[in-house]
């Protein structure tokens, strides 16, 4: 009983969300946050990349990227697939704006110098959702490995 009222008072506490369903950037950070922690856990190599590349794409000082990552997280958890995000950026983006999300989700996948099979087929699914090629999705793979090299 209790933990219920405390649930409903951070409810309450929480401003509302910032990134509407239908914004680009919440979408991404979405699917940057799914990866992240798709292998179980999420590393602070992790945590650092996935704040250095929406700070990159979109320019957020802190508190409007705290707010973007806590509402990615919130539209991840409630998410039922990746079509609610991959959808929001086929609509948006050009090819090579598809090409670039597939690049920063294999930067989040290498960010822990590890590559695991859940974040690998992540990436596979969402690159065919985007309508990124196979032979794109393994070029920005092997440049990925390029920049942040698996641990020998």
């Amino acid at each position: 009983m209790l933990e219920l009222l405390r649930n409903f008072l951070h409810r309450v506490d929480t401003p509302h969300a910032r990134f509407g369903d239908d914004d680009a950037r919440l979408a991404l950070a979405a699917l940057l946050v799914h990866c992240s922690g798709i292998d179980g856990a999420v590393s602070a190599e992790e945590r650092a990349t996935l704040r250095d590349l929406l700070t990159r794409a979109f320019g957020l000082a802190a508190p409007d990227l705290d707010g973007l990552i806590a509402d990615a997280i919130a539209a991840e958890r409630e998410a039922v697939d990746l079509y609610r995000f991959t959808s929001v950026l086929k609509r948006q983006m050009s090819e090579s704006e598809r090409i670039g999300v597939v690049d920063s989700l294999w930067d989040i996948v290498y960010a822990d110098g590890v590559s695991h099979e859940f974040e690998e087929n992540l990436v596979w699914r969402v690159a065919e959702l985007l309508g990124v090629s196979g032979r794109d999705r393994i070029a920005s793979k092997q440049a990925a490995t390029k920049r942040k090299p698996r641990p020998q």
